[in-house]
């Protein structure tokens, strides 16, 4: 299998162990020592459906170049302890090129992953452990990966010194102790793949994609947040309890999502930008209130962490089947924008950018944002700070014998909106249909005039190149969207690499469709592969109804299990003839 730059200069680790084991510490610490080296990373979580405590599973992605994917292989496997790990074997991709490391007194290694033929190091982290008086496995573990792959230990104690050195001296004593022996027992293991060294130390960010989301609503003008918590988005809400604050903005938690909802369009008809965070089940509650929001052109902002559904579902796993729900769930002709962030990045530009959309547009606009993007942490490029904040269009007192029409019919769809209490600028607020006053009408030509006027201002407005990311130029193209992105972009580089001219074009701006703007990204392109994780194809079939597409494959499964580069660049190759 041919491998692309990405790949070979990176090394894919997963860490596992039981509830307590300190897995997600050791992760984390390792990410830290990875950050302050120079290197880029990501870092995911595997846990089960409790969502918290139980076994886990922590899935560090680290590398010389920005990366948004996992890998094709889990190349370095350290198993704390077996209890369950097997329940996340296939998440835990594994080949003859790989390790496993396990602690003998921990049992045998599971049939599952010794039958894939990885090489099965030992390492006594437990008895190690015990040698060094309040020593910890984890740390035993965090020392001996570090060595394999090259990760200075230096950087390592440096870090542990951050977290521990001022709260508890003994703790940070124990741990470098335990670290260092980590990287001696390492010393008899053999090779595994190692981290190429970097020559600079670029400005990069720790960050989550819901603390990027969260990031972005505030750069973006909100200054209102009522919301429920529901894993995944929950840390969304908690970043914005801590943020808005410190702007003179306000946060609510609310008794549920039908309160949380109609609170943000309350505070946007009074002329605060508001958003709130939600996953599947929430934003089905959320729906008719959304419908108000709209019919009243009130804007707000929806976050949509996408989870494994239908109901309760897969709280702690990915999946990009919301779709449907997000772009048709509400009753009625209901036009209103849909945006998806691509990576843990974009998270940050896309929610900032949602904001823009909602107060300019008077309208309800939901950010379909998934678990893997949100609660995944990334060691990204340091982002732009883009300029763009709401624009609410505010009307003004009418003059003298002249009667406000909050529902103008104007040239763009979009009628100045009044903070409550202008003179002058009284009107009537709610779901029902109406005239141009906001008088409530049942009659057609009112009907007529005002759901053009709100299809009106979303199919007019100008969203520029923010629309999709477009990346390469050739004959074959890959459709994808939200978390798929990564994967996309790396097997595209594959296919290249591989002398076949291919392209990627990954939607951010989900509704309205634009047509014109899709026609000249395909321009040239003949077959394309659609790439999304939906078991009935949504996207798929979202784009065969909007747009008009070149000879099509589709590549699709339900969540949880995210898409690996290989998958996608075998079927370019196939597609490409080779």
């Amino acid at each position: 299998m041919t491998r692309s730059a990405g790949a070979s200069c990176s090394v894919s680790i997963a860490m596992c162990g039981s509830g307590g084991a300190g897995v997600m510490t050791a992760a984390n610490m390792l990410l830290d020592a990875a950050a302050d080296a120079g290197y880029y990373a990501l870092f995911g979580r595997s846990a089960g459906p409790q969502i918290r405590g139980g076994e886990a599973a922590a899935l560090v992605r680290l590398s010389s170049e920005p990366v948004t994917s996992v890998d094709d292989t889990t190349e370095i496997l350290l198993a704390i302890d077996w209890q369950n790990v097997h329940r996340f074997a296939a998440e835990l991709p594994l080949d003859a090129k790989c390790v496993i490391i396990t602690d003998p007194t921990q049992g045998d290694v599971p049939e599952v992953m010794a039958k894939s033929g990885a090489r099965i190091v030992e390492l006594p982290m437990k008895d190690l452990a015990k040698e060094i008086p309040g020593g910890r496995p984890n740390m035993i573990a965090l020392g001996a990966i570090c060595q394999l792959i090259g990760l200075p230990i230096d950087t390592v104690t440096e870090v542990l010194g951050k977290s521990l050195k001022k709260k508890r001296a003994d703790a940070y004593e124990a741990s470098v102790a335990a670290v260092k022996k980590g990287a001696e027992a390492a010393g008899s293991m053999g090779t595994t793949k190692r981290l190429p060294p970097v020559s600079d130390k670029p400005l990069r960010w720790s960050i989550t994609g819901n603390e990027g989301a969260g990031l972005g609503a505030v750069r973006g003008g909100v200054t209102f947040c009522a919301a429920y918590p529901i894993t995944p988005a929950t840390e969304i809400l908690e970043w914005l309890t801590g943020a808005l604050p410190k702007i003179g903005g306000t946060f609510v938690q609310a008794e549920d999502e039908l309160a949380s909802i109609n609170m943000c369009v309350g505070a946007s008809f009074g002329g605060a930008p508001s958003i709130t965070a939600t996953s599947g089940p929430g934003l089905a509650l959320m729906t008719e209130a959304l419908g108000m929001s709209l019919a009243s052109e009130t804007p707000v902002v929806v976050v949509d962490v996408q989870r494994g559904g239908p109901s309760t579902g897969i709280p702690t796993k990915s999946e990009q089947s919301d779709l449907n729900i997000a772009l048709y769930g509400m009753h009625g002709d209901a036009p209103h924008l849909v945006v998806a962030p691509n990576s843990i990045g974009d998270c940050i530009f896309t929610t900032q950018w949602a904001v823009n959309l909602a107060e300019t547009l008077q309208a309800p606009c939901i950010v379909l944002s998934e678990q893997s993007l949100g609660q995944s942490r990334g060691i990204i490029p340091a982002p732009a700070d883009v300029a763009f904040t709401g624009k609410r269009s505010i009307a003004q007192s009418p003059a003298e014998g002249e009667t406000f029409k909050r529902y103008a019919l104007t040239n763009t769809g979009v009628s100045p909106m009044p903070v409550p209490g202008t003179p002058g600028c009284q009107y009537t607020a709610d779901g029902l249909e109406h005239t141009e006053t906001g008088l409530p009408s049942s009659q057609a030509g009112d009907h007529f005039a005002q759901t053009d006027k709100r299809l009106r201002k979303l199919t007019g407005h100008e969203y520029g190149d923010h629309w999709a990311t477009v990346e390469g130029e050739g004959e074959l193209a890959v459709i994808t969207w939200g978390s798929s992105t990564g994967a996309a972009r790396e097997a595209v580089e594959r296919a290249r690499a591989d002398g076949i001219k291919a392209k990627l074009i990954s939607l951010r701006l989900l509704a309205p469709s634009r047509p014109e703007a899709m026609g000249k990204a395909l321009a040239g392109v003949k077959k394309a592969l659609v790439v999304e994780m939906s078991q009935t194809g949504q996207f798929h079939k979202y784009l065969r109804a909007e747009y008009d597409l070149p000879e099509t494959q589709l590549l699709n499964r339900a969540g949880p299990l995210p898409f690996r580069p290989h998958e996608i660049h075998s079927r370019l190759l196939a597609m490409g003839g080779k």
